[in-house]
């Protein structure tokens, strides 16, 4: 279980450091208002994914089994 919570730690500083990077990047592309915007906030959302997957995927190996909601 501390394995998972260490896991989580690093994950969300890789992926603080990755989102940090990525809105730097942008800040160099001219790019107008509307459009800038609409990819930072795409890129947020496929941050939130990305982590809410691998969580589930560390909770699923300390033994918590989550289950992920269907579409059906």
């Amino acid at each position: 279980m501390i394995a998972t919570i260490i896991g989580l730690i690093f994950l969300l500083i890789i992926l603080g450091v990755i989102v940090w990077a990525g809105q730097q990047l942008l800040a160099l592309i001219p790019l107008g208002e509307p459009f800038a915007t609409i990819i930072r906030i795409l890129g947020v959302v496929l941050v939130v994914i990305i982590v809410v997957y691998v969580m589930i995927i560390l909770l699923g190996i300390a033994g918590i089994n989550v289950k992920i909601p269907s579409m059906n």
